[in-house]
Parts: structure tokens; sequence; C-alpha cells
């Protein structure tokens, strides 16, 4: 699996058990709104910084 792959997954996980919920359900989210390869390739910012700035940029997509 890709390091990429791997972090989204990761990141994914960590978000949805911040939001209460589980990671289908924000991958639902993210697809019905065409976002996820967005989120996806913001790995090389994303792996770098802390997790909770991502949560931050993710819950401002998914307003």
């Amino acid at each position: 699996m890709a390091k990429e792959m791997e972090f989204f997954s990761f990141l994914m996980e960590q978000y949805a058990a911040y939001k209460g919920t589980t990671a289908n359900k924000i991958l639902a989210r993210l697809e019905e709104k065409n976002l996820t390869d967005f989120v996806y390739n913001m790995y090389e910012r994303y792996h770098t910084e802390a997790l909770e700035n991502a949560f931050d940029d993710i819950d401002k997509l998914l307003i």
C-alpha cells in the first residue's frame, strides 16, 4: 500500500473518531462533494503537521 493511501486511511479513521462517526460515513460525505481526491492529495501537507489542522480543513470542506 502506498504511503499516501496508508496516511489517508489513518486520517479518515482518526477524523471519524474525532467526529464520533465512521470512516465510511466521512468518505461518503467527501464523495458527495467530490472532495475525496482533494483530501487524498493533501498528503504532503497533512502528514507533516498536527492532525487537528487537517481536521479543521476537513470540517471547513464538509460544511
